[in-house]
């Protein structure tokens, strides 16, 4: 406005003093007659000297105001001291919009000061701008819409730009304490072990010396665990936001159909028997029933033992789905697994508002009791019906022997194969129940079968009468499904579950080919219906497309009351894989897992840094990374789009030597990498893919398609590929998960942990202590095998954080910790047998660096207690725990480890002799189950030896002339700490309260005192003089 000076102003003006500035703005009203009245209220006013020097924008202005009631003159003799016409400024092209809000637009707020006080006067600003609010989202003007200005009303009601996701940072009053406790106990420890060292005990060098080996080491695997710990970090997802952006009408996406990127679900299973097919099939119509657009979800189940009693059971399951699924959305149940659904306990009417509710769930409630029934009941009907036809073919086969023969049978008489037939009257082509060539376990085809059809792209409603149930207005297509067995002969190493899972890659890569893959267990099932909405907030975010996996925390059920032997593992899931989310990103744990597809395939991410230094403080962008701007001028120099470009920027990435002879699944790649790019709806949103991108239907499935599908499945398929080595799941490790995620950590991907308000999967975890400590037993040797690797995190790239690699490390190095906990468990007794101690006395330097490590150890846990939300009761399960399965699964693994890799000896711990429980009415009966396995050896041992100690340890001290009564107080309490970890343990063996005899416990106090005599009578008390009582 400055820039136009008017050419008119009003004639009748007042003279200034010198004080004051020219003639001012004048505010009026053009008259029907065309003269212009005056509305200002003052011709001259006083502006105060800061305003009265330099360009006024205000001087010799008219504003026009149309006639409004609170701008009218008082009457017709009031028409204040202008008589002449105001001319229009400028050409009649000039900006009406720039005269009308001059007022508002202008920095010189001169004319809108208060005389008196010379502050802003906010009344008088309204009374001279239309009597209005301006502009903005509240109110714009009518005659102000399609301006030229280029503004209108609805450029202001778009919702702005908002993030999917958020950290939830810890408070500060809770990590800061924290930290500084940590660097507090370090400098401790430092301390205490230069004193150690410099104080040795000369009575007993021995125990002196092999207790400062075990402590140093313990110092030293305390510092890897806690230090990833150092930056805890919550993370809160939007799912409102993610509806608005994805499934909500918009310019680019006029119908409203969802742009979400396609998913695939894996659950694997491989024995009927040990995994029953109820479960598996309850797990399947959770992920049928999940709140995601239906076109856009596969499931595939990966059936590795090729059992026709699973193949059976998931055609039942996707039956019943046909009712199960839409009554889920009808009625928006949770959770959705049918069997988790009706054993809950609470009131199922909570929140539910439709009439037909009680009679709809009573049907489907009937309905999943028969459904229930036929499960259980396909062993005995496959086996019938495989005897009725093999007793047809046997008759058929001994009416052509007798016709070849004149109608007498053959003296050898016909033999007959014993196949397991399908329900159509042919050969079952996977494993039957008389194993034969061509149909074993190790020695089948592969089997591929679609058992629900791709969903249409449009809803399909139901109407009043879908089997008893009312389904108007409801979507009643369920997601595609398929059964995958891969092929199977003997020769071939196929990998176990990770051999399985990248079949079930190759093969819903060329059907489905979703952008991002979720793999559960069998027994994994959807608890939280909106858990992949939650998880693909983060992938669809700013900078999603970074992250290769986002890793959910597992919960469980069926775990008793008191969590004996620390099975939630919360300790884990909620402190140390939080704490690594503020990192590079939490391990991949095997189960509950997002995949980015291409960040399977072995592709670099497309942005990465490089941390240097001794603890990687420097970082740089990766140089071998392509860069978003590298990309632009790429794609621009051959005429391009940089969005729609693969990032496929390896120079030594060889689709057809790497990933197979399948030119069908090589093309899906680029296609699966563009899908799941995040949405490019923001300038900071880097590698993004425009809006409505992902709105075509999926191709139809033909004959030629799924015959490809299964030839990615045959057990030839990775012949001279780098599956299993750098592309897909990793081979060579029983942990298998573990090194697939720290593969991707490895080349610069990160990844997410995604703690869901309602758990988004539950599984089942063994209760029994048996069971409990091979599954630790498996988790530690796979540790010892990364350790003993390439996959050992001393030998990362500089792509991976040093806390991240710190953490890793931890990964290999924890079950060797288990050796020098089973010395330092027997340290108490030995000093009890011997009447030594690890120190020369209980001085007061000792026992203020143990209070000290003491209190800094327990106030760290209260704090990570606080951070991480687990209980005190489950961080103390954890430490019982952690020592009973140091002493038995971590030692047996080192053992298992270190003769494999020095000695190539395979060992394996197996069940010896089991017992089952008495009460089958009880939930928790298998929690006392006693299976006898020689894992139980060490800990038994650990434990009579220290209650002998203690009780030889009392004699030796009753019975000596000069008792040294610190030495055995000193003795008792870390022999009571090493009895009271294993308390659970001791519970396991027990079985149910009050079952072991009286007899028991007689028998070993009269052992123990025999034992105790005896000793005292083989090695008396030395007759020392001086070292009596108590010495400070």
């Amino acid at each position: 406005m400055a820039s136009s000076p008017p050419k008119n102003t009003l004639n009748s003006q007042q003279p200034s003093s010198l004080t004051r500035p020219p003639q001012a703005v004048k505010f009026g009203r053009r008259t029907s007659s065309g003269r212009t009245l005056s509305l200002s209220r003052d011709y001259d006013m006083d502006v105060p000297g800061d305003y009265s020097s330099g360009q006024n924008d205000y001087i010799d202005y008219t504003v026009l105001m149309p006639p409004t009631p609170d701008n009218q003159p008082a009457g017709s003799s009031s028409s204040s001291a202008s008589t002449s016409q105001s001319k229009p400024h400028g050409s009649k092209t000039g900006n009406k919009m720039e005269r009308r809000l001059s007022v508002m637009k202008s920095n010189n707020k001169s004319m809108l000061l208060r005389s008196q006080t010379g502050d802003f006067d906010h009344n008088r600003w309204l009374f001279e701008s239309k009597g209005k609010y301006g502009i903005g989202n509240a109110f714009w003007p009518d005659d102000l819409d399609n301006g030229e200005g280029g503004v209108s009303m609805s450029d202001f009601l778009d919702k702005p730009w908002k993030p999917l996701t958020r950290k939830v940072k810890v408070p500060a009053k809770v990590l800061s304490p924290y930290r500084l406790l940590i660097v507090l106990r370090l400098v401790i420890l430092f301390f205490f072990l230069w004193w150690r060292v410099a104080n040795p005990n000369e009575d007993a060098m021995w125990l002196w010396g092999l207790s400062i080996v075990c402590e140093i080491w313990f110092a030293f695997s305390w510092i890897l665990d806690i230090l990833p710990k150092l930056n805890p970090i919550n993370r809160a997802t939007d799912l409102a936001t993610l509806h608005d952006k994805f499934e909500q009408p918009s310019p680019s996406n006029p119908t409203g159909r969802s742009d979400l990127p396609g998913v695939d679900v894996f659950v694997s299973t491989a024995d009927p028997e040990k995994e029953p097919p109820l479960v598996t099939a309850n797990t399947i119509l959770s992920i049928l029933a999940v709140d995601y657009p239906i076109e856009k979800l596969s499931a595939y189940i990966s059936d590795d033992g090729g059992a026709i009693l699973t193949f059976e059971a998931m055609a039942e399951a996707v039956r019943f789905a046909e009712y199960w699924v839409p009554f889920c959305r009808k009625h928006d149940i949770e959770p959705r697994n049918p069997d988790s659904y009706f054993n809950i306990k609470t009131d199922p009417t909570k929140n539910k508002k439709k009439q037909d509710f009680v009679k709809d769930r009573r049907w489907i409630k009937r309905e999943y009791d028969e459904f229930k029934v036929r499960i259980n009941g396909l062993p005995e009907q496959i086996k019938k019906r495989a005897e009725q036809f093999n007793l047809r073919e046997e008759l058929k086969e001994k009416r052509i022997a007798k016709e070849k023969n004149g109608g007498v049978l053959p003296p050898d008489g016909v033999e007959v194969v014993k196949a397991t037939w399908m329900a159509d009257g042919t050969h079952w082509p996977g494993t039957w129940f008389e194993p034969k060539p061509d149909h074993s376990k190790g020695d089948h085809a592969g089997i591929l079968q679609i058992m629900s059809k791709v969903p249409e792209l449009e809803p399909v409603m139901g109407g009043p009468n879908e089997g008893a149930l009312d389904f108007t207005g409801i979507d009643i297509r369920i997601p595609m499904f398929a059964y995958v067995s891969r092929e199977k002969r003997p020769g071939f190493d196929h990998n176990k579950k990770a051999g399985a899972m990248n079949g079930m890659v190759r093969a819903s890569a060329i059907l489905s080919n979703g952008a991002f893959i979720l793999n559960l267990d069998c027994d994994h099932y959807v608890y939280n219906s909106k858990a992949i909405k939650e998880g693909m907030c983060f992938m669809m975010d700013r900078g999603g497309d970074r992250i290769c996996y986002i890793q959910f925390p597992q919960r469980f059920e069926g775990i008793d009351p008191s969590d004996r032997y620390a099975n939630h593992n919360t300790v884990f899931f909620d402190g140390n894989m939080r704490a690594l989310d503020g990192l590079q990103g939490p391990v991949y744990v095997g189960t509950g897992c997002m995949f980015r597809r291409y960040a399977l395939y072995g592709f670099n991410p497309p942005r990465a840094n490089e941390y240097t230094g001794v603890f990687g403080q420097e970082k740089a962008p990766a140089m071998h990374v392509r860069t978003q701007s590298e990309a632009s001028r790429i794609s621009e120099s051959s005429d391009l789009e940089s969005d729609t470009q693969p990032l496929t920027d390896d120079p030594d990435l060889g689709l057809p030597k790497k990933f197979g002879n399948s030119t069908i699944f090589t093309d899906t790649i680029p296609v699966a990498e563009y899908q799941g790019r995040p949405l490019a709806d923001h300038m900071s949103v880097q590698n993004g893919r425009p809006p409505g991108a992902l709105l075509l239907p999926r191709p139809p499935l033909d004959a030629p398609t799924v015959a490809e599908a299964i030839a990615v499945i045959s057990c030839w398929y990775e012949d001279n590929t780098e599956w299993g080595d750098r592309i897909g799941w990793i081979y060579g490790s029983v942990t298998e998960d573990v090194v697939t995620g720290y593969r991707m950590h490895n080349r610069g991907w990160r990844s997410i942990y995604c703690i869901t308000k309602r758990d988004a999967f539950r599984g089942t975890a063994p209760i029994n202590l048996t069971d409990r400590l091979h599954q630790v037993l498996r988790w530690a040797t796979g540790s010892v095998e990364i350790f003993f690797s390439k996959n050992n995190a001393m030998f990362a790239t500089r792509r991976l954080k040093f806390l991240q690699r710190v953490a890793y490390l931890n990964v290999g190095i924890y079950p060797f910790t288990s050796i020098f906990l089973v010395v330092y468990c027997f340290l108490p007794a030995m000093c009890l047998f011997s009447g030594k101690f690890i120190v020369q006395s209980l001085d007061v330097h000792f026992l203020s660096y143990l209070l000290c490590i003491s209190l800094t150890l327990i106030l760290i846990s209260l704090l990570e207690v606080k951070w991480s939300g687990i209980g005190l009761e489950e961080w103390w399960r954890n430490e019982q725990f952690w020592l009973i399965g140091g002493s038995s699964a971590h030692l047996a693994a080192v053992v298992q480890g270190l003769l494999k890799v020095i000695a190539g000896i395979e060992i394996s711990f197996t069940l010896t002799s089991k017992s089952s429980g008495e009460d089958e009415d009880d939930a928790f009966a298998d929690l006392y189950i006693v299976k006898w396995t020689g894992l139980f050896i060490m800990p038994l041992t650990i434990i009579v030896v220290n209650l002998v100690a203690i009780v030889i340890g009392a004699s030796r001290t009753i019975y000596s002339v000069i008792p040294q009564w610190n030495k055995l107080f000193g003795g008792i309490f870390f022999s009571m700490w090493v009895l009271t970890h294993m308390y659970p343990f001791c519970k396991g063996l027990m079985g149910r309260r009050g079952k072991v005899p009286t007899i028991v416990y007689v028998w070993s106090g009269l052992v123990s005192i025999t034992v105790s005599l005896l000793w005292i009578t083989i090695s008396p008390p030395d007759d020392v003089s001086g070292g009596g009582g108590f010495s400070v």
